[in-house]
Parts: structure tokens; C-alpha cells; sequence
């Protein structure tokens, strides 16, 4: 412990970073707030120090856009809780040097981390990806189909995720994960696959985060009791495989549009969100066309954009 301390030191002024090689910013989710730190900063560090955003859904291009020496800058992003979650997305601006996205790369490999190439797209591989695991789960409760205790259950007992997505969104927090949607979904412009939920908004508003304040979609007070599931065969593995076919169609949708390379792809949803399986090897394993099937029928059910096929899916 005495060691690290050693190490660190408190700066309380930008004028502290002068002597620093490499910064990663890491504060409030605000492009403004965010953009205002990186020009200020330009005036205190040298030419050859590498300024770094750990932003998770904020666009790396249009935050080093203002910067004097945008090629520089670069996105480094870290995932929660960082000292435990190997996962690093490096994240090249279009103005970023062509040479610093390997030396960073090369960089968090000898900090111990599993770091992955992406391209600057709103909410990069994971948060991308990974959006209908809480949208399509928080539609599923919205329509009165399943509890959230059910949800959870069936992705934890047949896709062996450890965590459903209700108990995610407590731990993540109901109010930060229903910024990223809304975030992903402007910067998409309003694509209706991205599209958030009321029910989320409305539980944003009545201030019911999750465990940072002992309610979300479970009570985490002292003494309260977790509803138990009632158990449904039928309606569990419908869950299961709605939410599992939007998720495989996104990683396929990520790999239709060069966002990373297919290992890179894989690794980012296993080391980054946990996920049990790569999604591309999942797609195999349970075949595409099944995603496909379950896909076209809630498109027919719904006439709904949201459920549209990425065209790869379709010849996959």
C-alpha cells in the first residue's frame, strides 16, 4: 500500500500535468465540460504528451476536433470496475496520429490489460453491441410478457450470464445505463434499434438508480427479500433466444461494418460485459439461421425497424 501512494500524486490545478507523457481524462460525461479541460490542457502539457478520453459513448472525433494538435488524442476506454476488467477499447479519431493507436495498444498490453482496436462509432464495440441485452429485456417487462425476476432468470439458467439484465442495470446504475442508450440512440440519428425505454426513463426520474441507493428493480435494503422467479419453460426460452438473436445480429451488423476485427469483436463482449460466449461463435452454435427466423417473426409481429436483419445475418 505505502508503495502505491508512493506513486501517486494530487494535482489540483491543469498547470500539475506539465510534465505528464500520457493523460486519460475520466471525468463527467459532458462534451462540453470534457472538450473545455483537453484546450486548457494544451497550454500546460508538452507537444509530444498524449492526451487520452475514457469516454464510453462520446464521439473521440469530435472531442479532439478542437484540440491545436488533434492527432494526439485518442480514446483509451477503461470498463467498470477498472483494477478488476481487463477490457481496454482504443478508439482512433479520424485525426488521430496513424502510429498511436499500436503504441497504446502495445501500452495497455504491458499494464496487464486485453486491450482491442475500434473504430470511433457511438458507444464503439460493447456499448454498441451490447445495447439490446437491456433494451429488449426492459421492452419484454414493458409489455407485461415477463417480470424482471423471470428476464433474468431465463438469461442466467439457459445463457449462463452471470448477471441478468435488470441486476446489471442495478449495479451499473438505471440512471448511467439509460444516459448511454439515449446518447447511442441521438448519435445514431434516432436509428428505432437504439430506441430507449420509458419505463427506464420513468425509473431514472423517481430516482430509483439501483444499489448505489439500495432500490432499482430490486429492493437491496436491509432485510428485503428477492422476488422469486416463477419458473416457465416456454416462456424463458422465448426470452432467451429474442434477446440472444438481437445481440448475435448486432455483433454481425459490427462485423458487416469493419467496426474491429471478428477476434476483436469476440473478445471485447467476453472480457468487457462478461459475457459467457463470444456472440459470432454463439451465432454458430446455435445457428443463424435461428436468429434470423426469431428476428423476421418479431419484425412480423411488430412492424418495427428495430427488429430489421443485418444483410451479413441474412447470408450468414
Amino acid at each position: 500500500m505505502t508503495e502505491i501512494l508512493a506513486n501517486i500524486s494530487i494535482a489540483t490545478e491543469l498547470k500539475d500535468f506539465k510534465d505528464c507523457e500520457l493523460i486519460i481524462e475520466a471525468i463527467i460525461e459532458n462534451k462540453e465540460i470534457k472538450t473545455k479541460v483537453f484546450t486548457e490542457l494544451e497550454n500546460h502539457v508538452s507537444e509530444t504528451c498524449i492526451i487520452g478520453s475514457n469516454t464510453s459513448s462520446i464521439s473521440i472525433t469530435s472531442l479532439g476536433a478542437e484540440l491545436k494538435k488533434p492527432e494526439r488524442f485518442i480514446g483509451i476506454h477503461f470498463f467498470n470496475p477498472a483494477p478488476l476488467m481487463p477490457l481496454v477499447e482504443v478508439i482512433p479519431s479520424l485525426l488521430t496520429d496513424k502510429s498511436l493507436p499500436e503504441k497504446i495498444y502495445n501500452l495497455m498490453k504491458e499494464w496487464g490489460k486485453t486491450p482491442v482496436i475500434a473504430k470511433d462509432i457511438p458507444g464503439f464495440i460493447v456499448n454498441r453491441i451490447a445495447r439490446p441485452y437491456y433494451g429488449e429485456a426492459l421492452r419484454i417487462v414493458e409489455e407485461n410478457i415477463a417480470t424482471p425476476e423471470q428476464v433474468d432468470d431465463a438469461m442466467k439458467t439457459l445463457g449462463n450470464f452471470k448477471m441478468g439484465p435488470f441486476e446489471l442495470m442495478d449495479l451499473i446504475g438505471v440512471d448511467v445505463n439509460f444516459s448511454v442508450t439515449t446518447t447511442v440512440y441521438k448519435e445514431y440519428f434516432y436509428d428505432p434499434k437504439y430506441k430507449p425505454s420509458l419505463l427506464q426513463q420513468r425509473m431514472s426520474e423517481a430516482k430509483l438508480h439501483g444499489r448505489k441507493i439500495g432500490k432499482g428493480f430490486y429492493d437491496y435494503s436491509e432485510g428485503a427479500e428477492k422476488p422469486v422467479p416463477q419458473k416457465d419453460e416456454v416462456l424463458y426460452d422465448d426470452i432467451f433466444h429474442r434477446i440472444l438473436s438481437m445481440l448475435i445480429n448486432e455483433a454481425v451488423e459490427a462485423k458487416r461494418l469493419g467496426i474491429a476485427s471478428d477476434e476483436d469483436l469476440e473478445l471485447a463482449m467476453q472480457k468487457g460485459v462478461n459475457y459467457p460466449k463470444g456472440l459470432l461463435q454463439w451465432g454458430k452454435e446455435i445457428g443463424y439461421d435461428l436468429a434470423s427466423e426469431v428476428l423476421e417473426n418479431l419484425y412480423d409481429e411488430y412492424q418495427e425497424d428495430r427488429y430489421r436483419q443485418s444483410p451479413l445475418l441474412r447470408r450468414m
